[in-house]
């Protein structure tokens, strides 16, 4: 029986000036190497274009944002190179969003957990719901965040990272990640949230590309070297994955 792929990612150039990135995988928006691979390949795409100041940057659904990386492909990985190769691709990611010349929006309509909390982390601005609990649930499979840590850390702070990391089983609050610097602001509904997105990018599309371009600059400023850092960590990650404890605790949910 063949087995039908809904992963995807959509472009939608409603207004001048502003790109609207949709990515998918339902049920929960988890990351296989195919999505991230195509993900971080749009936004470089995109980045180049004279003709955008703005892209936005959300998932499709409502009840989650991103689940972090497929269980499934990483039950697959059989040797140390593809296991960097899997989470080299946040890395590619998380990079591509830091490179890209634009002004990045996140929208985040639900829950955020692992790499998806690294994703959150990434975006130039972050506007969220209510409902986008986030979570670090890696050490419950034997593993660490290492490749989003330095994004995640750069916005909330190594206390609050710690905080997450070393409680895997618990969902932090939408307010709680708003205090630490996660989420810039948090409304009662996916309507009002995407209705703020849409205003900010429509003011921002108006301004002076240039000189959105250079504030970018300065928004990333000591990041230079995570090409190497990144590349780094999605070593150390792809070495875990490999370990008992993780290939265990896998088969077993």
């Amino acid at each position: 029986m063949q087995t039908i792929s809904l992963e995807s990612v959509i472009v939608e150039m409603g207004r001048k000036g502003v790109a609207k990135v949709i990515f998918s995988n339902p049920p929960t928006n988890s990351m296989s190497i195919k999505l991230l691979k195509e993900l971080a390949s749009t936004i470089e795409t995109l980045g180049e274009r004279s003709d955008l100041q703005v892209i936005i940057l959300q998932s499709g659904g409502e009840r989650t944002f991103c689940s972090g990386a497929d269980f499934n492909q990483l039950l697959q990985i059989e040797d140390e190179n593809s296991g960097k190769i899997f989470f080299s691709g946040f890395a590619k990611i998380i990079n591509s969003i830091r490179k890209c010349p634009k002004i990045v929006i996140g929208s985040v309509q639900g829950k955020a957990v692992g790499g998806g909390v690294g994703l959150a982390a990434a975006m130039d601005y972050c506007m969220a719901t209510k409902f986008s609990s986030i979570k670090l649930s890696e050490l419950n499979i034997g593993i660490i965040p290492a490749v989003i840590e330095p994004a995640v850390e750069r916005k909330i702070g190594l206390s609050a990272f710690s905080q997450m990391a070393l409680n895997p089983d618990d969902f932090f609050s939408a307010e709680w990640a708003k205090e630490k610097g996660l989420f810039t602001e948090v409304f009662e509904s996916i309507q009002a949230m995407e209705e703020a997105v849409e205003n900010l990018a429509n003011r921002l599309k108006t301004c002076n590309p240039e000189a959105l371009s250079e504030l970018k600059k300065i928004l990333w400023k000591n990041t230079d070297h995570w090409d190497e850092l990144l590349t780094e960590r999605a070593e150390i990650s792809g070495r875990l994955v490999l370990s008992e404890f993780t290939k265990k605790t896998l088969n077993e949910i």
